[in-house]
């Protein structure tokens, strides 16, 4: 958990790392996200929307973290859904995310 929390706020300092809703709406429309983190408490609306996303174009995702363990990653009070934009590290936090 910690190696992901970790990489997760490395990813963002890269620069490969969407944060919010409305960012992540917008990108996913370019097919350009490899992964998406979504908080344990996101709205069951907005998890639908994503997750039937990830379903149709098989991109993986993960929903087993905190809003404020994930915002506390990358520098914020708390967030509930994250998108990467990089494919290599989004393998690499699927994976941490596996560990665990």
């Amino acid at each position: 958990m910690d190696k992901f929390l970790n990489f997760l706020g490395l990813t963002k300092r890269a620069g490969k790392l969407l944060e919010g809703y409305n960012k992540c709406e917008e990108e996913m429309k370019r097919s350009k996200i490899y992964l998406f983190i979504f908080s344990n408490s996101i709205s069951n609306r907005s998890k639908d929307k994503f997750v039937k996303y990830c379903e149709q174009y098989d991109i993986p995702y993960i929903d087993n973290f905190s809003k404020e363990e994930l915002g506390y990653s990358i520098g914020r009070c708390e967030i509930n859904i994250l998108g990467v934009t990089d494919e290599n590290m989004a393998e690499k936090l699927f994976s941490y995310s596996n560990n665990n």
